[in-house]
């Protein structure tokens, strides 16, 4: 009789949290490439993955893609978190001025 192996695989292989790296935000593993970063160049900015590993020449394909998956899995999350950025770096800005 032969067994079918089935080996649990982590749903975001490619994404990593640590309170340590960029306050804990979800990254590409071994970067601190943010998926915020690579959701607001792809989203926002209107690049393919392919124009944000050309940006980004250290990650890989599969990582970009894992990253937009967490994306849009997490949507309303990272848009709330994308709102607050915005609205932290526009204080700044007006301070400055």
């Amino acid at each position: 009789m032969l067994k079918t192996v089935i080996s649990k695989q982590s749903k975001h292989p490619y994404i990593s949290t640590n309170p340590k790296i960029s306050q804990g935000s979800p990254v590409i593993s071994g970067t601190r490439v943010r998926v915020i970063d690579i959701a607001i160049e792809y989203d926002r900015l209107g690049l393919t993955p392919d124009q944000i590993i050309d940006a980004h020449p250290h990650l890989t394909l599969e990582a970009v893609h894992d990253a937009l998956s967490y994306y849009y899995e997490n949507i309303e999350a990272m848009n709330e978190k994308i709102r607050r950025e915005k609205e932290f770096v526009d204080k700044l800005s007006k301070t400055k001025t």
